[in-house]
């Protein structure tokens, strides 16, 4: 376990939680943002880039597991990522649609918020979020954070505009 919320603790992501994260990412209305649903592949790709990051960085996005089920019901956790010319600690979000609106997004969001605080060091985080994507500029706003520049990110043959939101320490 590297945190652990009210409802929740987040565990690195392993494979054998592909089923659970094919909930996620093969879902269209959960990846819209994305412009559409993942394949098998896709999804691998993206549990293999998670672990690669772990093994890189000692951080990656992290199951979601709910205490109550023991249920993988989303993932969310730090991510380093391009942004213009460079690299910014990110906090990622994504859960299955039957959790949304429930605060689970929040909750998981505000744990990585002060574990990159405290146990990372970091000066400040951010969230990257899609111009559509109210929802989850929504939880970035409950965070904490607010919108501080845009770009326009090349994605699946689509030109999508992103505000990062931040909050420093």
């Amino acid at each position: 376990m590297i945190l652990e919320t009210e409802r929740m603790y987040l565990r690195e992501l392993k494979q054998e939680d592909f089923e659970s994260l094919c909930k996620i990412l093969k879902d269209a209305e959960v990846m819209y943002a994305y412009e559409g649903a993942f394949d098998d592949r896709e999804v691998q790709e993206w549990l293999d880039r998670q672990i690669a990051r772990y093994q890189k960085w000692g951080f990656g996005l992290w199951a979601a597991v709910l205490k109550e089920t023991n249920d993988m019901i989303g993932q969310c956790g730090l991510t380093m990522q391009p942004w213009k010319s460079e690299e910014v600690l990110e906090i990622g979000y994504l859960f299955q649609r039957a959790f949304w609106h429930q605060g689970y997004a929040a909750e998981a969001a505000a744990a990585c918020k002060k574990y990159a605080f405290k146990e990372l060091g970091a000066t400040e985080v951010c969230s990257i979020i899609r111009d559509t994507n109210i929802a989850s500029q929504k939880v970035a706003l409950r965070n904490g954070m607010t919108g501080r520049d845009m770009w326009t990110k090349h994605y699946r043959g689509v030109d999508m505009s992103h505000t990062r939101y931040v909050v420093c320490r």
